[in-house]
């Protein structure tokens, strides 16, 4: 049974809606190629929405269908009421902005310049600025936060500035729809948190529907008012991130052998090790010293479950407490933590009735449990 998307926490009419819509590629002479059927979809104007799933998943096959791209196999797609195909390249122009994933190779003008391409639908043929098409250039270059880089060439640009210009260009096509096919691909940690706070800005103070395609997990789970989970051969799931985690949406579409969805954290993870350590004690200290247990073969507790036990105090005040009468073991860092647990391994799975798989003092790693 396909779940149809629930969106009763809005009221607003969607700028685009699909219906049983059925994507992929029909060549001339070939039989069609189905990429996924049955998808039931709506974008609301004022709300990023990410798309997330694994490669192969059709993501881009999707983008490209509901902006035009290529025609859609089956069932149909509604732009502010209207079918799809009844809407001319003129019209789209003027209603959606595409930004693709592909590097931009405009380097020899400049960022004003490839702006004012977004002006397109409007000049006519010959493409000329009016002083209210300019104005709009520069509010879109102010939009991003790119205004003291406008007369820079774009191939001066670094990447994550390039992908602001192009989401400027977009801005200058005045579309009330963005789709843009993962736009933090090619940029840094800090340029695609700055992507993606930008995207969802506009999104709220503009009003604009954004749909982009992602990889990046954790900033979709933060920054996104609305996730559609796609993977081949399942339906759908649309919602709210939170609802989506909480009713185990994100659990189904992306655990795999060996790897574990954290619906406390929002996180996909490596499976934890077997063996339990206890850690109390400051809760920032606390959180870093379990991720580096948890790399060294260890899978921190609560004191309830693991007779070996390590307090933090603060960062530089880390003591490990093993059974069995051991004196009590005092560090002032992780590093110096992790070298007394590896010493002492095979005291720690004694402790816990775990096999002991080295016997002696482990100098790397710890085996895997």
């Amino acid at each position: 049974m396909n779940v149809e998307p629930d969106m009763t926490y809005t009221t607003a009419k969607p700028v685009i809606e699909a219906s049983g819509l059925v994507i992929g590629y029909a060549q001339k002479g070939r039989e069609r190629k189905i990429v996924h059927g049955a998808i039931h979809l709506q974008l609301h104007a004022g709300e990023m929405t990410s798309l997330l799933g694994l490669n192969g998943a059709g993501k881009s096959t999707l983008l490209r269908t509901l902006c035009g791209f290529q025609p859609a196999l089956g069932g149909e797609i509604r732009i502010n009421g209207r079918l799809l195909p009844d809407c001319s390249q003129g019209e789209l122009s003027r209603i959606i902005g595409v930004v693709l994933t592909e590097k931009t190779n405009a380097g020899g003008i400049t960022a004003a310049e490839l702006v004012s391409l977004g002006r397109h639908p409007y000049t006519g043929f010959f493409g000329r600025l009016n002083a209210a098409d300019r104005r709009i250039v520069a509010e879109s270059l102010d939009a991003v936060g790119m205004s003291r880089k406008a007369a820079a060439y774009v191939s001066e640009l670094s990447d994550g500035e390039r992908q602001k210009i192009m989401i400027a260009k977009a801005l200058a096509q005045q579309c009330p729809v963005i789709i843009l096919d993962e736009p933090t691909a090619f940029l840094d940690v800090t340029s695609r948190i700055e992507t993606m706070s930008l995207l969802h800005r506009l999104a709220t103070e503009q009003g604009k529907a954004v749909l982009l395609s992602t990889h990046d997990l954790d900033l979709a789970i933060q920054m996104s008012d609305c996730l559609w989970l796609q993977e081949r051969g399942r339906p759908m799931m649309c919602g709210v991130p939170e609802d989506l985690i909480l009713n185990r949406s994100f659990e189904t579409f992306f655990d795999k052998k060996g790897i574990t969805f954290d619906s406390s954290t929002g996180r996909l993870t490596a499976d934890k090790p077997s063996c339990p350590v206890a850690v109390e004690g400051d809760s920032n200290t606390a959180c870093w010293v379990g991720n580096a247990l948890i790399r060294n073969g260890f899978r921190p507790s609560s004191t309830g479950e693991s007779r070996v036990r390590i307090h933090c105090s603060r960062p530089d005040r880390i003591t490990l407490f093993l059974p069995g009468g051991t004196p009590e073991i005092n560090t002032n860092c992780v590093a110096g933590l992790i070298a007394a647990v590896r010493t002492h391994k095979n005291e720690i799975l004694r402790a816990n009735g775990a096999s002991v798989l080295n016997q002696k003092p482990a100098t790397g790693g710890i085996s895997a449990i």
